[in-house]
């Protein structure tokens, strides 16, 4: 076999059929769009969400609410988290490297430490930003909380 004699299927290719040339064709005249109306026209489209007349769901339906464009979406990460991973990875510093390895973090997630829960270990953490709590909480074990 090469490329030479490839074809599809059995079955898988119609022919199109060919509308609006001639009456012996069986398809001419109105060309399988009925009589009259916007949809037998040439250059027609139907607008979107169009619903012939009736108010379309779009406007039916109640609007509230707004969404800020300029809010930073934080995944968040409490202490007492930290603190296990720090307990069973065996580490010191915990970066946003070892937060995506160890599954708590995506890989374009922004991360803000929260403080709950007791941290133990004197601890250096790297996020991109921290509760007053959790800065308060690492300091206090010595540990230090970089703002990346």
């Amino acid at each position: 076999m090469d490329l030479s004699n490839l074809k599809p299927a059995q079955g898988s290719v119609k022919a199109s059929k060919r509308i609006g040339r001639g009456q012996g064709s069986g398809r001419g005249g109105t060309s399988t769009r009925g009589h009259k109306g916007a949809k037998s026209r040439s250059g027609y489209s139907q607008k979107i969400g169009f619903e012939g007349g009736q108010m379309p769901l779009y406007r039916r339906v109640p609007k509230y609410g707004f969404r800020n464009i300029n809010r930073i979406e934080y995944r968040s990460i409490n202490l007492d988290v930290i603190q296990a991973l720090v307990s069973a990875k065996n580490v010191d510093a915990v970066d946003i490297d070892l937060l995506i390895e160890s599954g708590l973090a995506a890989k374009n997630d922004k991360i803000k430490i929260l403080g709950r829960g007791e941290l133990t270990a004197k601890v250096d953490i790297k996020a991109n930003a921290f509760s007053a709590s959790a800065v308060k909480a690492i300091e206090s074990k010595g540990g230090q909380a970089i703002k990346i």
